[in-house]
């Protein structure tokens, strides 16, 4: 799954940067899970464990050791706790402010929102003015949203699908994940247009006409998991924590996530918040888009269609390769909290299908040329984003495969192989390359009468970027002189020959 669908810590990143560095001396947080005692073996003749005299066996486990496995958090990330009280609080605001803040008048959401505070500020409102604005907020959109969470939830626990095993866990153990993502997004789809066919556009032109509400009822789902699940990390037996997650400041546990796997009985619910609602929701989203134009012209732009079409791309492809989630750090290291669930439930459906929902508002008819320079763009940057990922995953798991078997690289101290021909010889992390291509076309057909549609793409280039330092100061830490040796066999960092 490429960067882009981990929301998920993007602009969580983005405030980092602005807020500053971290907080609190780092310290290590690499724990030893206690190991279980050594069995006796039973007797294949008698049944009694060798070496016994006794008749009756008694098998017996070592307790874990809860202190050991959930160490406290002295590591802040993100600004500490005042960083994670600017997310928790800005993070909704931004986002009510694109709902709010673009319509068929104009896109200018910040613009609008900076006016509102003003008078905020100067008191140049009133309580009734207030209160008539949260009067206004139709309940309606959170059955809406709680009916699509509904029905995702029942087809993901009902449709049949792979079962796998994750990581090994610090406490020794390995959870078991059912792959069905993309069975339960077709189930759902079929559904929808079949119990929608008679009443024509109503649904999506509902969608778009009530939006803004949506991304309240969004917001409001995403808080009431938040809390529900840092409530829960104290309840009841002992649970395996997030490393990150455990500092004892409840602002930033709740935003960073404290507890490390929630589930109810077999159902993870940080694994399904990762792919499932927040990409199923931006891609009907996109649809809906789409309709509304469709209802306004009698017609789809080739801009839209190119929206909805490269964003579809990457929505099926994400949930094709729903197993590789598994190996990410948001399902192996990360908690469940704020931070995760706003990003997959809010942030991605009502941010990421800004450029669909501009074009629902200001159709743009682009030239052929504009079309084949946009497609190829998208096509490079899929390619590049593709075949890198899949060169370094195969490498990982069958390094004798053809296709990766005359790849050079560097033998590491520290037991890794550091890649240095192929994709990955001509930068450091190719693969954000065409992660950031693609997020330029995905803008592109938005045409240059706003800047907003591009906001994805610019903060996602920052963010790549220091994304690449973060990892570079980490690398060069872990592996000392074998990272000079391969910084100066690949000598560009994203993009080759001049970055």
């Amino acid at each position: 799954m490429r960067a882009r669908a981990s929301f998920t810590k993007e602009f969580c990143v983005f405030l980092h940067l602005i807020m500053g560095k971290q907080k609190k001396g780092s310290a290590s947080q690499n724990v030893q899970a206690s190991k279980t005692a050594s069995r006796s073996q039973p007797n294949a003749n008698t049944g009694k464990p060798k070496g016994s005299d006794s008749d009756s066996v008694s098998v017996k486990q070592e307790p874990l050791d809860w202190k050991k496995l959930n160490p406290k958090t002295e590591h802040y990330e993100f600004g500490g706790p005042f960083g994670a009280f600017a997310m928790i609080t800005l993070l909704p605001v931004l986002v009510l402010a694109f709902a709010f803040g673009c319509d068929s008048t104009g896109y200018d959401p910040l613009h609008r929102l900076y006016a509102f505070a003003s008078d905020i500020v100067q008191g140049n409102f009133s309580w009734e003015m207030l209160s008539s604005l949260a009067a206004s907020w139709k309940p309606s959109s959170l059955l809406w949203f709680l009916g699509f969470l509904a029905q995702i939830i029942t087809y993901s626990i009902a449709m049949p699908g792979e079962t796998v095993q994750g990581t090994k866990l610090r406490d020794g153990t390995r959870l078991t994940y059912k792959l069905n993502a993309l069975s339960a997004a077709q189930t759902g789809f079929m559904i929808s247009m079949l119990s929608h066919k008679s009443q024509g556009l109503y649904a999506p032109l509902w969608v778009y006409h009530n939006f803004p509400h949506l991304a309240v009822a969004s917001l409001i789902v995403a808080f009431a998991v938040s809390i529900g699940v840092y409530v829960a990390s104290f309840i009841g037996k002992p649970r395996l924590l997030a490393l990150g997650g455990n500092t004892g400041n409840p602002i930033y546990d709740f935003m960073i996530g404290r507890e490390l796997n929630p589930r109810i009985g077999n159902f993870d619910l940080k694994f399904f918040t990762e792919l499932r609602p927040g990409l199923l929701g931006w891609l009907v989203i996109d649809i809906c888009m789409a309709f509304k134009q469709y209802a306004t012209l009698n017609r789809v732009t080739n801009s839209m269609i190119l929206v909805v079409a490269f964003q579809a791309i990457y929505v099926l492809d994400a949930l094709y390769n729903e197993v590789s989630i598994l190996t990410t750090m948001d399902i192996t290291t990360d908690g469940f909290g704020f931070m995760l669930a706003f990003g997959n439930l809010c942030w991605v459906p009502m941010m990421y299908s800004l450029q669909a929902r501009y074009l629902a508002d200001f159709p743009v008819d682009l030239p052929i040329i504009s079309v084949i320079a946009i497609v190829g763009i998208e096509v490079l940057g899929l390619y590049i984003f593709r075949s890198a990922n899949s060169e370094k995953d195969k490498f990982r798991t069958n390094p004798n495969d053809p296709s990766v078997k005359d790849l050079k690289y560097i033998e590491t101290k520290a037991g890794s192989r550091l890649i240095t021909s192929g994709w990955w010889g001509k930068a450091r992390h190719i693969n954000y390359l065409g992660d950031w291509l693609m997020s330029i076309a995905w803008c592109l057909p938005c045409g240059f009468n706003s800047v907003i549609p591009y906001f994805y793409c610019i903060y996602f280039a920052i963010l790549l970027i220091h994304r690449e330092r973060r990892d570079d100061d980490k690398c060069r830490k872990k592996y000392g002189e074998d990272w000079e040796k391969y910084c100066s066999t690949v000598k560009y960092r994203i993009i080759p020959g001049i970055y």
